[in-house]
């Protein structure tokens, strides 16, 4: 029997998992059934693209802007080992649009907003507000789950796209100021270098990322433990799977988009 103990451990841990698993696949599915099923709340919908979108432009406009002159400056001193200063406009803008645009904005996201949404969820659940939508004949998905992932979806392309053009901006700074280029050659440089399949991409990352954020807020929040103790465990799963979700999906979607 104690050969037995670490099987039966394991196979707990992974019935466990499996079941976790289909709980997410099956909270998944039923938030994209909703998309086609009245009612809709536009001004839930609307809330969330504010607090989503708008008040994240500030953290996602910082975070590119440093982020692409920190980028120039790596570059520029280690393409200065082989003589290949003049490739810094074009690494600064590819690395920034195929990855590290859509990659920490989803980031940043994650922290902002998926532990916003897990928080606020949670909270309602622990304060009984969800029975009480229930009692009123909402269905808490509908009201709560469907607009943020949708707003969420829906904007987060346009967010990864200010975090792509502020992070080459920050480069250009970078470059033209302190490592002496050109600004007329380093611009000409940058958008020669970008194809549209770079910008798409980035931006197809952007939707995908956006959905997992908020999701995994909505699915932490809404099975959350009671107590101010299952609100904290949820905020801190939701932004966790989140941020874990979210470079598993950049790794598979790089491989898709630039695999040939």
């Amino acid at each position: 029997m104690i050969l037995l103990s670490p099987l039966a451990a394991l196979g707990r841990s992974t019935l466990a998992l499996l079941a976790a698993l289909g709980r997410f696949a099956i909270f998944t599915g039923q938030t994209i059934s909703h998309l086609a099923r009245p009612p809709f709340y536009p001004r839930e919908f609307g809330q969330a693209l504010l607090q989503i979108g708008y008040f994240s432009l500030p953290v996602v406009g910082l975070t590119a802007l440093f982020t692409g002159g920190a980028l120039a400056l790596q570059i520029y001193a280690g393409s200065a080992r082989f003589s290949a200063e003049a490739v810094v406009p074009q690494i600064v803008a590819i690395g920034m649009v195929r990855e590290l645009g859509p990659v920490l904005v989803g980031l940043m996201i994650a922290a902002r907003v998926t532990s916003s949404i897990a928080a606020e969820i949670a909270t309602m659940k622990v304060t009984e507000q969800i029975d009480a939508l229930v009692t009123l004949s909402t269905h808490p998905m509908k009201y709560l789950t469907l607009p943020r992932v949708l707003a969420a979806t829906l904007v987060m392309p346009m967010l990864v796209g200010v975090g792509d053009v502020i992070g080459i901006y920050g480069g250009f700074l970078v470059g033209t100021e302190r490592l002496g280029f050109n600004a007329t050659t380093y611009l000409k440089n940058t958008a020669d270098f970008l194809e549209m399949r770079d910008v798409i991409s980035s931006l197809a990352k952007g939707a995908v990322f956006g959905f997992i954020a908020a999701l995994m807020g909505c699915y932490y929040g809404m099975n959350s433990a009671r107590g101010a103790m299952g609100v904290g465990r949820a905020t801190k799963g939701s932004v966790v799977a989140a941020a874990i979700l979210i470079l598993a999906a950049n790794f598979i979607l790089t491989e898709a988009f630039f695999s040939a």
